[in-house]
């Protein structure tokens, strides 16, 4: 067990490390408000988001980009609540004003596949009018100049992929700052990830690609039967085809907001049905991360549980605590501040406590269980 325990350990902390040092060159980028050129198609598949869509609707009016140079789709996927109603009362509305209001449409999800979200992107895709696909969801605002980001970013590297940044907008309280946390550490695996060229992460609540290259990878074909996973399974296309024109856009101005789960068991569904995408994962790296992340948390609550029954050295316990407790801090500490939401630090050390038997719990549901999202049931 012992053995055990420093094997994992040791990779442990070559991959975190390894990520704090890819954080770091992946450098700020800056706005210079170039003059505009990309023309982009927003995509925004939702279900049931009436208590959301209103936030997301203003954030959208404010985007501060030329209205000629987008479009927004909204792709309603099978709503039983006021969420369509609530965009066409929008949509009438800027009809009244021809001349400043943003060129938005809803349509209706075309279902083929297992996968209502893919089924929904491709949907609006397939009417699109413009050269880049940039996907968000309902839940989520806008920052003014999102999209002034994507462009100028575009220029200077000619890029085929983006991923850009996402995060929780609420730390009301210790579930809200546990949340915030957890999607923390994730992007700065992600942001570290593409630092040292081993990119294996993304967000589709901000994520962007050339329309074309979409067409060219055939989509999500070959990942259609998986309910989850319209970011990971396209980027691992992307990266695959294009790796040297796939980036990280580390912009403060490019974040996209989007809310937490409002309960446990609403957060146990959402990362159930992160968790059941990840045996169908094509990228190495991601799934040697998996599983090494996975190890080091089932190691610290077996080695807890035997340390209890005098099985294993609590003071080799207590070294590895130390060790995982340094190296999470470092990578979180990065990436909050570069989030300028160092306040969900505080949370820090109960979060730390709650996250191995967390995520080990996940796993372990995962194999086993399907979950429920959106009012659908999905099976494993």
């Amino acid at each position: 067990m012992l053995i055990i325990g420093f094997i994992i350990t040791l990779f442990y902390v070559l991959l975190i490390g390894s990520f704090i040092l890819g954080f770091d060159k992946i450098k700020v980028f800056k706005l210079e408000k170039a003059v505009s050129k990309t023309t982009y198609s927003v995509i925004i598949p939702f279900r049931n988001e009436a208590k959301n869509l209103p936030v997301l609707l203003e954030s959208i009016s404010k985007l501060n980009y030329p209205k000629h140079l987008y479009e927004v789709i909204f792709v309603d996927d099978e709503s039983e609540d006021e969420s369509a109603n609530i965009i066409h009362k929008v949509l009438d509305t800027s009809r009244l004003h021809r001349d400043t209001r943003t060129d938005m449409t809803i349509i209706n999800n075309e279902r083929k596949t297992k996968s209502p979200k893919k089924d929904a992107i491709t949907s609006a895709i397939n009417l699109a009018k413009h050269e880049w696909i940039i996907s968000t969801d309902a839940d989520c605002q806008l920052p003014e100049f999102w999209l002034n980001c994507f462009d100028e970013f575009i220029q200077q590297t000619n890029a085929k992929c983006i991923v850009a940044p996402v995060t929780y907008c609420e730390d009301t309280n210790f579930l809200n700052r546990f949340q915030a946390l957890d999607l923390i550490s994730l992007q700065g695996a992600t942001i570290g990830g593409f630092g040292i060229n081993k990119p294996f992460l993304c967000n589709g609540a901000n994520f962007g690609y050339q329309k074309a290259i979409f067409k060219e990878l055939n989509g999500f074909e070959g990942n259609t039967n998986m309910a989850s996973g319209d970011d990971i399974f396209l980027l691992e296309k992307m990266i695959k085809s294009y790796p040297k024109e796939s980036h990280y856009l580390k912009c403060d101005n490019a974040i996209v907001t989007t809310k937490p789960q409002e309960s446990w068991k609403e957060l146990l569904m959402q990362r159930i049905r992160w968790a059941a995408k990840t045996s169908a994962y094509n990228n190495g790296f991601g799934k040697l991360t998996g599983l090494i992340v996975l190890s080091m948390n089932a190691l610290i609550v077996t080695a807890l549980l035997l340390s209890l029954i005098n099985m294993f050295n609590a003071k080799t316990l207590l070294y590895i605590l130390v060790i995982k407790l340094y190296l999470d801090f470092l990578l979180i500490y990065k990436t909050a501040s570069f989030f300028n939401q160092r306040s969900v630090l505080k949370s820090y050390l109960a979060g730390f406590l709650v996250y191995p038997f967390f995520s080990v719990f996940i796993a372990f549901l995962s194999i086993f269980n399907g979950y429920t999202w959106k009012g659908r049931t999905f099976k494993k």
